[in-house]
């Protein structure tokens, strides 16, 4: 979502009224309710703690790149990451390394860039190809009847590719459009997540001072006519903001998810043998993500043990935090 002053401010002046009648109604039992508070700190940095601190890896050099509204790791070329820009931008992606230098850029055909909020990685019809889902799943408004994904092979990148910009960039495509519906209302997301293994595809709304809805759309997508998305849970996340959720990704090996919002990131790890759709009723812990302008995006490591992070704007930081 592009930085909106007018809409900021209304947003705050909500959120400052429904914190205000929270702290009233808590300042009547507040000596009870502070060891309790206290506890719950004591355990949500022991949770924290499972990652370290956040550390700058440098900076997207590419100033094109001014709105950096999803990242994913490459599983074609290992040790890159995808990212693409929010609302206003043409239907490109971007190839970046750890430190923020530019790999190149593909413009996919065959596809339309109207809100796009976020890109996952995950199988699709060839079983040794990796591929990329984009979520044009943005809807400020709440009036689109349905929400679009598009699927492309992910591409090898090659010396001669890496070069390449926005004004000559490479050609991807075309791109496989996918429909869905949500099954009770327009909602607006930012959240893309697409399993490793079953390809199953999930979308989490964004919901100011609520809980953010989990829809799922069971794979294969059909590219003819609408998928119908579930909604299948909820996650009450631990923020003043409640469910504003803006980025998300599962792990390479399917066993965790972190989703992130303007302040924090926070992650859900599944216990056991337990069914991946489990995941959703896990606590969520909370982690510090360093400092962010907006941030939209978070991603895992191909390897699993570590999350990157951007944020919108020109030369944003590129921030990893790593479990030891």
């Amino acid at each position: 979502m592009k930085s909106r002053p007018l809409l900021i401010v209304a947003l705050l002046a909500i959120w400052i009224s429904a914190i205000s009648e929270r702290l009233i109604h808590k300042a009547a039992t507040a000596p009870h309710a502070a060891a309790e508070n206290l506890q719950r700190g004591d355990k949500q940095d022991k949770q924290s703690q499972g990652y370290g601190a956040p550390v700058q890896l440098g900076l997207i050099q590419d100033t094109t790149i001014n709105e950096s509204s999803g990242l994913v790791a490459s599983r074609a070329n290992p040790g890159l990451f995808w990212t693409h820009n929010d609302s206003g931008d043409g239907p490109f992606i971007y190839a970046l390394d750890r430190q923020g230098k530019s790999r190149g850029v593909w413009r996919v055909s065959g596809a339309e860039a109207h809100d796009w909020e976020d890109i996952a990685a995950g199988p699709g019809p060839l079983k040794q190809r990796s591929y990329l889902y984009l979520g044009d799943i943005g809807d400020n408004s709440s009036k689109r009847a349905e929400i679009q994904i598009y699927r492309v092979p992910e591409p090898l990148i090659t010396p001669a590719a890496s070069r390449s910009n926005k004004n000559s960039p490479q050609a991807l495509g075309p791109a496989e459009v996918f429909h869905l519906r949500y099954p009770d209302k327009q909602h607006d997301a930012e959240t893309l997540l697409v399993h490793p293994r079953s390809g199953d595809v999930y979308v989490i709304t964004k919901e100011f001072l609520g809980r953010a809805g989990v829809y799922k759309a069971k794979a294969p997508l059909q590219a003819q006519g609408t998928n119908n998305l579930v909604r299948i849970g909820e996650l009450n996340v631990p923020s003043l903001l409640g469910g504003f959720v803006t980025g998300g990704d599962i792990s390479p090996d399917g066993r965790r998810v972190a989703i992130c919002d303007y302040s924090s990131g926070y992650e859900l790890v599944l216990a056991g043998d337990k069914a991946f759709d489990e995941i959703w009723k896990q606590p969520m812990n909370v982690l510090a993500l360093g400092r962010r302008k907006q941030g939209e995006s978070i991603a895992y490591r191909l390897d699993g043990k570590g999350l990157l992070t951007t944020s919108e704007g020109t030369h944003s930081p590129l921030i990893e935090i790593v479990r030891p």
